[in-house]
């Protein structure tokens, strides 16, 4: 009877394994098609112009939570209000800082108090009070300060109150956005019909070269930790997140950067404030609402890189984040588990959501019970070596194979020293060692911290800033990356 067993589940391991690289091919080839349906035919400087004299170019808020932001905020912010856009605000939603982010802001952009009629059209923790700009140089530029919320969502929708524009984009304080964001993220809006939120590609800021605000040069980090982040983030977006645009079956918009249709998002409730997953929630809550009223929709990756982020730099950060995303996912799928193979809710329903329960939240589960179970064939003769390194080989070589072609793709669209692409290279060789079951055990602590209802704080990632990365790159060696996460969020 055991034997049995262990033979059924091997099989079963089988069958999951090739039908997830089955997927992953499928999502490729996606990708590739969504790719080059995005490239425009009318040039930059063209759209740009028109955007610049339209009368009807529609006006986007940004909105950036900051928690205990001091190292970073003021070049954030510069970042934030460098957006070559001729209709936009920036609205900082100080969430209850403890150290000087709100002082410092106040100081270097020459805020004052000034009296406002706060509106909550999505629930918040209370707003305090609302900040503006003496200097005609900052004129875009709104502060709200309010009571700590807990996690990110609370802020948001704080900012989501106060918020001008019939588009919003949420992003992080930390990031440094490219100055063109909002135009290539406007642009998919006003050229398709019902289109609710779309996504730009985001990349690791760790070692890039930031001037008052603006990215002067991308540099590919050199520290392990953000060098496997560099790798996963491109795998998720130029080929997990990609492919489900092709699909109009997006598992999420980063809530790293993101823009959205407004009154959507507004209309489905906002931002869950319990959630740690929130991007992947607001979404779902927005599609939800779409199928719910039989609203058409549509979610569009664009493959244009609009953000950099500093991305967890020490193995506890690390810790934390994954831990916390996987509390979220679990969460996610207890909340809306009757979309799950639902016609009502079309992609989301019969495809996305079951795709996400089988290849992602059990993944790790599978992963770690045929760990354990080779662990005791392989003590009990029960492996056949020959046949299990044929089968470690080529499971190998073809994540190999996915990391190299993003590596690739990221190459021809930077032009940056083929050199620097060395590290990657090396990262994606030892990721499936090193990396990925760091991972795996981060996202199992997450779900058992969940099941044994341990509450986890959304907490802070404390900022080297960018005044660091002007310097060399340090003489650390090279790192891992991570496996295939083609629908990972981001902090």
């Amino acid at each position: 009877m055991k034997e049995i067993l262990f033979y059924t589940y091997g099989y079963l391991v089988f069958f999951y394994s090739m039908a997830l690289m089955i997927s992953y091919v499928i999502l490729t080839l996606l990708a590739y098609r969504e790719q080059k349906r995005n490239r425009h035919i009318m040039s930059d400087a063209y759209v740009k112009k028109i955007f610049e004299h339209s009368p009807f170019t529609p006006g986007v808020s940004i909105v950036a939570p900051a928690y205990n932001e001091e190292n970073t905020i003021v070049d954030n912010v510069k970042s934030l209000l460098s957006q070559d856009y001729p209709k936009f605000e920036v609205i900082i939603v100080n969430d209850g800082s403890k150290d000087s982010t709100l002082q410092k802001m106040i100081d270097n952009f020459d805020l004052i108090e000034v009296p406002y009629h706060y509106r909550q059209r999505i629930l918040a923790k209370p707003f305090k009070r609302m900040f503006l700009s003496t200097n005609e140089e900052y004129i875009n530029l709104r502060v709200v300060d309010k009571v700590n919320g807990g996690t990110k969502a609370d802020p948001v929708n704080a900012g989501l109150n106060v918020a001008r524009y019939p588009y919003f984009i949420n992003t992080d304080v930390d990031c440094i956005l490219s100055k063109d964001a909002i135009r290539k993220c406007i642009r998919p809006m006003i050229d398709h019909c019902n289109v609710i939120a779309v996504s730009g590609v985001m990349n690791m800021s760790n070692a890039c070269v930031v001037k008052d605000g603006n990215m002067v040069e991308y540099r590919i980090p050199w520290s392990p930790i953000p060098l496997f982040q560099t790798l996963e983030y491109l795998r998720s977006f130029m080929i997990g997140k990609m492919g489900w645009s092709a699909i109009n079956a997006m598992p999420n918009v980063s809530g790293g950067y993101g823009m959205f249709d407004t009154e959507v998002a507004i209309a489905a409730g906002g931002y869950s404030a319990d959630s740690l997953a929130e991007d992947m929630d607001m979404l779902i809550r927005m599609i939800g609402y779409c199928c719910d009223f039989s609203r058409p929709y549509r979610v569009i990756q664009i493959p244009d890189t609009c953000c950099w982020t500093e991305g967890p730099s020490t193995l506890r950060q690390l810790y934390r984040q994954r831990t916390r995303w996987g509390h979220g996912l679990i969460q996610t799928f207890c909340k809306y588990y009757r979309m799950i193979f639902s016609r009502k809710y079309r992609q989301l329903g019969l495809i996305t959501l079951p795709y996400l329960l089988i290849f992602e939240f059990l993944a790790p589960v599978i992963e770690i019970i045929g760990f354990f179970f080779f662990v005791y064939l392989a003590f009990t003769g029960g492996v056949n070596w020959g046949t299990a390194w044929i089968i470690f080989l080529v499971m190998y070589v073809f994540c190999f194979q996915l990391s190299f072609v993003v590596i690739y793709y990221d190459y021809t669209q930077t032009k940056m020293r083929g050199a620097s692409y060395i590290r990657l290279v090396v990262a994606a060789l030892l990721e499936p060692l090193v990396y990925h079951p760091l991972i795996l055990l981060f996202s199992l602590r997450g779900y058992l911290r969940f099941l044994l209802k341990q509450g986890i704080v959304w907490g802070e990632m404390k900022r080297k800033g960018f005044q660091q990365n002007q310097a060399p790159p340090g003489q650390q060696p090279p790192a891992a990356t991570a496996p295939v996460d083609n629908t990972a969020p981001t902090e």
